[in-house]
């Protein structure tokens, strides 16, 4: 069953589209990657998802319920943690907890069970009496995370959640959203594209407002392959080599690999396979192959293939 359904979403400002007629839909349980360049439209699509903006046009169904008609039901199934996680620093973790399930509506005899939940789900044991000005980004980014959930909603969106974070802290962090994805239906954007690679079970990206890929890492990467890259390494004359393995009929290209003495990168014609032309030829030319390696494309590659 589809958690959330957006149908040709669109948000305009004046003249310019943030957001151009886009549709996906995100089934219940999911961890999803929301992917794309600054001003590509992702924050302004998470915030429509939230009911914290309307949309221009289009509609938004989520957990059954139509964002035009029911706002206050979808905010109510909605945990949201924005780019730029504003906290009351000023409050000490516990009180701003027990603040944001108030807010939301908690039972009264159910606050202190909730705050004890997120500050275990969290990792915050260690600084719970803490005020949050006396966090480091990694913990602010955790209380930021226990808000959300804090009345255990059925969707997280999650906008930028790592942004700002140290390696530990966003492997870390990462864990946990990995952990919360067994039980929960979650969007997260991010620009780490190894992030969201380890963490995500599908992919959406998004550039100038519309959504130019959709699908799992490993799916993404092979559409966007086509072609055969191989890096190889025979020994003898670089430039006879390189003019050599041009003159296979199945070879496009031939450069240098960046980075790596004495090694070619050898690309293949569209639906051609080099591998044994390159083998055939070192046995006829009595070259030693001493490498030959095929390189996949890597979610970087499709990214920057997508957007430019």
């Amino acid at each position: 069953m589809a958690s959330i359904v957006v149908e040709n979403l669109t948000k305009k400002y004046g003249d310019q589209k943030a957001v151009d007629d886009i549709s996906f839909e995100v089934i219940s349980g999911e961890v999803v990657g929301f992917l794309g360049p600054n001003g590509a439209g992702k924050s302004t699509t998470m915030r429509m998802l939230t009911c914290y903006m309307a949309p221009t046009d289009g509609r938004i169904s989520v957990a059954g319920f139509h964002a035009e008609k029911d706002p206050e039901e979808i905010k109510k199934r909605i945990g949201y943690l924005p780019e730029n996680n504003p906290l009351y620093t000023d409050m000490a973790i516990i009180d701003y907890l027990k603040f944001c399930a108030e807010i939301q509506g908690i039972r009264k005899e159910e606050v202190n069970g909730r705050i004890r939940n997120m500050i275990d789900v969290c990792g915050l044991n260690l600084e719970r009496h803490k005020k949050i000005n006396e966090l480091s980004k990694g913990y602010r980014q955790r209380v930021g995370l226990a808000q959300a959930m804090i009345h255990d909603p059925e969707i997280l969106i999650l906008d930028e959640p790592t942004s700002g974070l140290d390696p530990n802290q966003i492997v870390e962090i990462r864990k946990l959203i990995k952990e919360l994805g067994k039980e929960k239906t979650v969007i997260l954007s991010s620009h780490i594209l190894s992030e969201v690679e380890a963490t995500c079970d599908r992919i959406l990206i998004i550039n100038k407002g519309k959504i130019v890929a959709d699908g799992t890492s490993d799916t993404l990467r092979k559409q966007a392959q086509g072609q055969e890259l191989i890096s190889v390494q025979i020994e003898g004359e670089l430039e006879k080599i390189k003019k050599a393995l041009l003159g296979l009929a199945s070879v496009e290209k031939v450069t240098n690999m960046e980075n790596r003495n004495g090694f070619l990168l050898v690309q293949s014609k569209p639906e051609a396979s080099s591998r044994k032309p390159i083998f055939d030829l070192c046995v006829k030319n009595k070259w030693y192959l001493l490498e030959m390696t095929g390189i996949e494309t890597k979610l970087e590659d499709v990214f920057r293939e997508v957007t430019n």
